[in-house]
């Protein structure tokens, strides 16, 4: 996989504005926004290297590669369980 600053540079993401993707929320306006910011990965070409950094590196803020806060905790939980099993 390639290193963060290399894929990062074909980021969707690149040159939206950063605060999109920092939704103070996942309700109300929060939801919308959220909606926004997975709108710009969901046609990003490097969607798959973004999430795996964020799961990789712990990153518990924010919308990366598609995912908010709450679907990344739920995919680490599966992730520590699939390696115990």
């Amino acid at each position: 996989m390639p290193d963060f600053d290399d894929w990062r540079q074909g980021a969707a993401c690149r040159d939206q504005d950063p605060e999109l993707f920092f939704p103070l929320t996942e309700m109300g306006p929060g939801a919308r926004q959220t909606a926004r910011a997975k709108a710009v990965c969901a046609r990003c070409p490097v969607r798959a290297e973004c999430l795996e950094y964020a799961l990789d590196h712990g990153l518990d803020h924010g919308i990366f590669g598609g995912t908010t806060e709450t679907e990344r905790r739920e995919l680490r939980r599966v992730r520590t369980s699939r390696r115990a099993a």
